[in-house]
């Protein structure tokens, strides 16, 4: 199946933070985000998140990172934030809660084809006991 996405990342970029350091941090969960900066943050877009796809499974936070998806789906979106801390390390964390003070990493989604459902479902599959279910 071929999945026709663009995902949007938005980061703010602190004063006391270095400008390509945040860009690292990105890319080590977005490695083919292209990116800018403008006006105190980084900004980009991508149109695969098989790499975080891969760190989700690795890291065994299918469960939550769906959960996290479609808490925040709407019609052909759905969007996310990421501790931008752990996304220095090359580890998915998402954000809840109380924004932290250096700022996350914001991503939305917009999924042009086949439909959300079906990429959510690509991205970060049903699991049980924690497993992906074979289809």
């Amino acid at each position: 199946m071929i999945y026709r996405i663009e995902a949007s990342i938005t980061v703010p970029v602190e004063d006391t933070e270095v400008t390509d350091r945040v860009k690292d941090a990105v890319t080590n969960l977005f490695p083919n985000a292209e990116l800018r900066s403008e006006g105190g943050k980084i900004v980009g877009t991508t149109h695969s998140l098989d790499q975080f796809s891969e760190l989700l499974h690795r890291q065994a936070i299918l469960d939550t990172a769906r959960s996290e998806f479609f808490r925040r789906q709407s019609g052909s979106y759905f969007s996310f934030s990421l501790k931008k801390q752990a996304a220095f390390q090359g580890v998915v964390n998402f954000a809840v809660g109380e924004e932290s003070e250096l700022g996350e990493i914001d991503v939305e989604v917009r999924v042009d084809d086949p439909d959300v459902d079906s990429y959510i479902d690509h991205v970060a599959p049903p699991t049980e006991e924690g497993r992906p279910i074979e289809s």
